[in-house]
């Protein structure tokens, strides 16, 4: 019965890394999207995040599956019951990638070229994701609390970013819907990075039993 059981929570260990890795190429491909003024590349997104959603119900399934038939307890309910939790803000991040593909459709070309700091908030911010997930699979709480550390510093960033939007708006007036639209792309990165620190908590939860900080 206990090798059944971790073979099915090794296949849910799997089906979140896999919807991990479509959250960190959705972020990829719409930050990619924004550095070359790309529409139509922009449109991939959404198809990622249709992809992710799907994912999510699959391990919404598997979940419900293993809390119904191994009724597990202690640590093994809590790693199944944060898997549930972590799927949901995985969601979330492929809708703001997606939300940013859609608005770099508004841009008619033009790209984040003048504000720099929104390439490297979208590598800080998938770098997050990255490790919260690794961490989940590893049951790394060390890992876990470096991905929760390193959302400083897309804060940061992102402070860098309103500072130079606005230093563009009041040189060039005439960009403020475009300086606008930025400042919305680098809003979405930040809440990237706020979902991939819910991910490591819950991770902290499974490991430890103990949740920290709320949900978003």
């Amino acid at each position: 019965m206990r090798s059944r059981f971790d073979e099915q929570l090794a296949i849910l260990n799997n089906e979140l890394t896999r919807m991990g890795a479509m959250c960190e190429e959705a972020i990829a491909v719409a930050s990619k999207a924004l550095t070359m003024g790309d529409a139509k590349l922009a449109d991939k997104v959404l198809s990622l995040d249709g992809e992710i959603n799907q994912k999510e119900r699959t391990i919404e399934t598997l979940c419900l599956k293993l809390l119904l038939q191994q009724q597990p307890v202690a640590r093994d309910l809590r790693q199944i019951s944060a898997a549930l939790k972590m799927i949901t803000d995985m969601e979330r991040i492929g809708t703001q990638a997606a939300d940013i593909a859609e608005i770099i459709t508004f841009l008619d070309g033009r790209t984040g070229e003048e504000c720099g700091h929104i390439r490297f908030m979208a590598e800080e911010a998938s770098r997050m994701v990255t490790e919260s997930i690794d961490a989940f699979v590893k049951q790394d709480v060390v890992l876990a609390g470096a991905a929760i550390d390193r959302d400083d510093v897309v804060d940061d960033l992102f402070l860098k970013v309103k500072s130079s939007l606005i230093r563009l708006i009041s040189e060039k007036p005439a960009d403020g819907e475009y300086a606008l639209d930025l400042l919305m792309i680098a809003k979405y990165f930040e809440r990237i990075g706020d979902h991939a620190v819910n991910i490591a908590e819950w991770v902290d939860y499974s490991v430890t039993g103990e949740r920290k900080g709320a949900d978003l």
